[in-house]
């Protein structure tokens, strides 16, 4: 890898702005704790990724979450300028933010995915939601850590999830709501790695329950029986590649109560604190923060010598 320093990109413009520093934070932390020289880089609007003073990295690595980091657009301005940068490419990005064009990889692949419909903008969300039935999860397309997420249960409930969703951004979605346990698997190079159960308080893993709530419980090991766990980590890689995402990332999914997956969605940029999912599964199987952060860095850099 080059001498010079390597670009820790964070904040941007998202909801998730507040999250996206402290992983970044954290990822430039544990960079300079491995003798790597990095610079954190405060993304405030895209125009900042014209600056003239990115050419002077070697590589930029992504601890952006969200609108502008997840959804392909930093990725192309960065692929413009030749600069190297952690984790999937651009159009893979954007499939698995688009959370609809993602379910559609996974339907023609014939991986298994809850029903969903798409509610464009001021349309009435009565007739989707009568066609896929009760219970729902209403929320944005495209967006990430939950923000706008509403379960619905009753058909009175449902206009005002919908509102709240759509503060989030247009256009929504209603998907099938899937009653039963919910999981993660971390995806790093070419291997699953140990599931963990998510166990929220709440009525699901929702924003609080990530990240301000102190009684959301995290299971490592999961819980599950080890070939079923294999299967499982078998299905969760099958959908990440299927995306097209590669790197690293992370794929949430449901078991319902007879014990049948359904895939939810694909997280190219996890994230990057010491105590997020990803680092969790990581030193599950062995792997320490710092090395962690150095084997994501390392998908920026074989980029670099490929270029």
């Amino acid at each position: 890898m080059s001498a010079r320093p390597v670009a820790v990109l964070m904040g941007g413009w998202s909801a998730e702005r507040p999250i996206s520093l402290l992983s970044g934070a954290c990822a430039r932390e544990a960079l300079a704790a491995r003798g790597v020289p990095a610079e954190a880089v405060d993304l405030r609007a895209p125009e900042d990724l014209a600056a003239p003073g990115l050419g002077r990295y070697a590589c930029a690595f992504l601890a952006l979450h969200g609108e502008g980091g997840e959804d392909g657009a930093v990725q192309r301005a960065l692929e413009r300028r030749g600069l190297p940068y952690t984790g999937s490419g651009a159009e893979a990005s954007a499939r698995c933010f688009d959370k609809l064009a993602a379910k559609r990889c996974w339907r023609e692949a014939a991986l298994p995915t809850p029903p969903a419909a798409a509610l464009a903008a001021g349309a009435d969300a009565a007739a989707p939601a009568q066609t896929l039935g009760l219970p729902l999860m209403v929320k944005p397309v495209a967006q990430g850590s939950s923000l706008g997420a509403v379960p619905v249960r009753r058909m009175e409930e449902l206009a005002a999830a919908v509102a709240q969703a759509r503060r989030y951004g247009e256009p929504v979605m209603l998907e099938r709501l899937v009653d039963g346990r919910e999981y993660t698997v971390g995806i790093l190079g070419d291997a699953a790695l140990p599931m963990i159960r998510l166990r929220a308080a709440g009525a699901f893993f929702d924003y609080r329950a990530k990240y301000e709530a102190t009684d959301t419980r995290y299971d490592i090991p999961c819980g599950l029986p080890a070939a079923m766990e294999s299967e499982l980590r078998d299905l969760a890689l099958a959908a990440f590649r299927r995306t097209g995402a590669s790197g690293y990332g992370r794929v949430d999914l449901m078991l319902d109560e007879l014990d049948r997956p359904w895939l939810l969605e694909v997280n190219t940029l996890p994230g990057l604190r010491r105590d997020s999912l990803l680092p969790k599964a990581a030193r599950a199987a062995g792997i320490d923060y710092e090395e962690l952060v150095l084997r994501l860095l390392a998908t920026a850099t074989a980029a670099e010598a490929a270029a």
